[in-house]
């Protein structure tokens, strides 16, 4: 690691900042990760607020919207989801949308400050059907609108991909979630190298990749951070990583979890900064439980973009109107589409 000494003037005073330069390393070991995520807690956070301050504009936040064109009867049995057909939950089954009613929601969200547009359908895998064809002309639609879009539609295949990169789609979402061997006591339907299979094909065609975790299913700290591991080892790291908090549904078997205290969701951003620092760190499920402190904490410590709308896919979500507070409050402003 190289370390910068650098002596800068505020306010006609002079004022010395030890600048680390973080190099990016696809080699980073469990144990470096486990020392790194326990260190005390403001060095934790400096060191991560100090890397997000030589790669992105800290004032600087994307606002992402997730629109569920697809809702429902997804044949999936994930633990946490309100939208498998295995749980008796509050949502039911709803047909694909329309391709106006999509770019009118997408519209909507635009004119709240969003540059980035996620489209969502609970489907297990695309099919090259009539469904796919729709899927496609939205992403043509949405695109046109001059923001990122990005689908989260389940498996796919090469050609697939390529389809929809051509459509105009910016980024592919497709959540490992946590680790392999937690991951095999969420879900059964699919396996950990499933997952991978469709981040390989993602990365092959070219599109940006995003893949998050869920915080709040009864993980340990290590199986958070072998998530982290597994993506710090492949060779193109993801350009976005979704931070989540679960949202316990009625009616499926995580009903009763409790939330995840803010403390290990700091430390988690944190970590996530300092291992991955070009990506963006987005806030998603679970911020309407966190305060306007909280929120300040987690962009301290590296977070640089949030999902906003009263409604992420299925779950509530902060309002609008307590995004643009916070905004206000914190001097943020919102990043346009591919400014990085």
């Amino acid at each position: 690691m190289k370390i910068w000494v650098k002596s800068v003037y505020f306010n006609r005073k002079p004022h010395i900042f030890v600048i680390f330069m973080e190099k990016i390393q696809h080699n980073w070991t469990l144990e470096e990760l486990q020392i790194l995520y326990h260190r005390p807690f403001f060095e934790l956070v400096g060191q991560a607020h100090t890397v997000h301050r030589q790669h992105h504009d800290v004032q600087e936040v994307q606002v992402c919207a997730l629109i569920s064109i697809k809702t429902g009867g997804c044949p999936e049995d994930c633990k946490y989801c309100a939208q498998s057909s295995r749980y008796q939950t509050p949502v039911s089954a709803q047909p694909l949308m329309e391709v106006e009613e999509v770019v009118q929601m997408a519209r909507q969200a635009i004119d709240r400050g969003a540059s980035r547009v996620c489209l969502g359908a609970a489907w297990r895998e695309v099919r090259d059907s009539n469904q796919f064809d729709q899927v496609l002309r939205m992403v043509e639609a949405v695109a046109a609108l001059g923001v990122e879009v990005c689908c989260t539609l389940g498996m796919l295949k090469d050609h697939q991909a390529r389809r929809l990169q051509e459509a105009g789609l910016y980024a592919y979402n497709h959540n490992l979630d946590s680790s392999e061997q937690f991951y095999k006591t969420i879900i059964t339907t699919r396996t950990y190298q499933d997952r991978l299979q469709t981040l390989n094909v993602v990365e092959k065609t070219g599109l940006s990749v995003c893949c998050g975790a869920i915080l709040g299913m009864g993980e340990t700290i290590t199986d958070r951070l072998q998530f982290l591991h597994a993506l710090s080892q492949r060779d193109r790291h993801p350009e976005s990583i979704p931070i989540n908090q679960l949202t316990a549904v009625p009616g499926t078997p995580f009903e009763q979890q409790p939330i995840v205290p803010i403390w290990e969701m700091v430390r988690m951003v944190a970590t996530t900064r300092i291992i991955f620092p070009k990506a963006m760190v987005r806030l998603s499920c679970g911020r309407v439980n966190m305060s306007h402190e909280q929120h300040a904490l987690c962009f301290l410590a590296g977070a640089n973009s949030l999902f906003s709308g009263e409604r992420l896919l299925t779950v509530a979500n902060s309002s609008v109107d307590q995004d643009e507070e916070m905004f206000q409050l914190f001097n943020l402003t919102a990043r346009v589409a591919h400014s990085c």
